[in-house]
């Protein structure tokens, strides 16, 4: 049981409000997405109008846009970059399963140093390599469409909808909707932080603003419960 438990991911601090909001907004956001796709590339090009990685993008960009990896930045340049490094493993290399592996394996280090992770684009570049004569015969052009063009719809999406639901999108580092700041200013510096971060060995899913946010808010919090012993 305990290795059990183990293997299970923790419970997300999310009630059904919130579920529903994401739901609705993945929902919204590929129909949108393929509508709109549709409208510019017409019904005769059923097979491009929506790439399978936007389905994942949309759990990014909708249920968790507070995340590095779903940030605008993220989805478009990670998507684009993916597109074009898988193309160029399926022009070069004649080994299917070793340019598949290639190009997820470039697209993870090149993403890395240009700062754009975002997981659904190792899904893209799986696609480019293995996607089918269709996709084959697009070339380079599949960075535009329908990646690029799926990837700017998706996200134009996401934009309105999380802010129209009071998501901060692109997110950025706010107080709690019930703040207990400390008495006590508490200055933190970005260096500690980031040097904690690399003592911890692991990336973690969470930028350094936000981190400071939570943290001032942890230690009000239990100050005022001390005052209130």
């Amino acid at each position: 049981m305990a290795l059990l438990s183990r293997l299970m991911p923790p419970v997300l601090a999310t009630g059904p409000a919130e579920r529903l909001r994401a739901g609705f907004g993945a929902f919204l956001g590929i129909l949108v997405t393929a509508l709109a796709s549709t409208l510019w590339l017409g019904t005769g090009a059923t097979p491009l109008l929506l790439i399978a990685p936007m389905g994942a993008s949309a759990v990014l960009l909708f249920g968790v846009p507070a995340s590095p990896l779903a940030q605008p930045w993220a989805i478009l340049g990670g998507n684009l970059v993916a597109a074009l490094i898988g193309v160029t493993a399926a022009r070069w290399i004649g080994s299917p399963l070793l340019a598949a592996s290639l190009a997820v394996g470039g697209t993870m280090l090149a993403t890395s140093l240009l700062r754009c992770v975002h997981p659904p684009s190792g899904a893209v570049a799986l696609t480019a390599v293995l996607g089918g004569p269709h996709i084959v015969a697009l070339g380079y052009g599949f960075a535009l469409v329908p990646v690029g063009l799926n990837s700017a719809l998706l996200l134009a999406v996401a934009l309105v909808y999380n802010n129209v639901t009071r998501r901060s999108y692109p997110h950025h580092a706010h107080p709690p909707a019930h703040p207990h700041p400390p008495k006590a200013p508490l200055a933190l510096d970005e260096g500690d932080i980031d040097a904690v971060l690399a003592d911890y060995g692991e990336p973690l899913d969470i930028s350094r603003e936000d981190l400071g946010v939570l943290l001032r808010e942890l230690l009000g919090r239990i100050e005022q419960r001390s005052n209130e012993r």
